[in-house]
């Protein structure tokens, strides 16, 4: 099964010195709006987004059809593919895909340590 891209993010409670603090670290601005608090941050293949008041907790994310520089593949499992996977194996989920649409959708999961898990597909 492929899910695409990898990115944690992350629920911070001062946009700019998280930003900040990611940059010391060597992660530069790859996407997002100070303004409207969110950034994504990228260091390598590394990516870290950053969001302030959006959500509680912190997340997991993948975004199958995009690489880790948010460029559409050519070759990827659609979410509803994924979607149907895991519900033949008894995976939970919070929150499912519309099974009779195609393109941009989403799933969310909790994984056994309560870490949630957001499968969002963009293209």
């Amino acid at each position: 099964m492929k899910l695409g891209a990898f990115s944690i993010s992350l629920s911070v409670k001062d946009i700019k010195a998280s930003k900040q603090f990611y940059e010391t670290l060597g992660f530069t601005v790859f996407a997002g709006d100070l303004e409207r608090q969110y950034l994504i941050m990228k260091n390598g293949d590394a990516l870290v987004g950053l969001f302030q008041g959006m959500f509680e907790g912190n997340i997991l994310t993948f975004n199958p059809g995009w690489n880790q520089d948010a460029q559409t593949l050519d070759s990827f499992d659609d979410v509803r593919t994924i979607q149907d996977h895991l519900k033949k194996n008894a995976i939970k989920l919070e929150k499912e895909a519309d099974s009779k649409t195609k393109g941009p959708e989403s799933i969310t999961m909790i994984d056994p340590d309560g870490n949630v898990i957001l499968i969002d597909q963009h293209v």
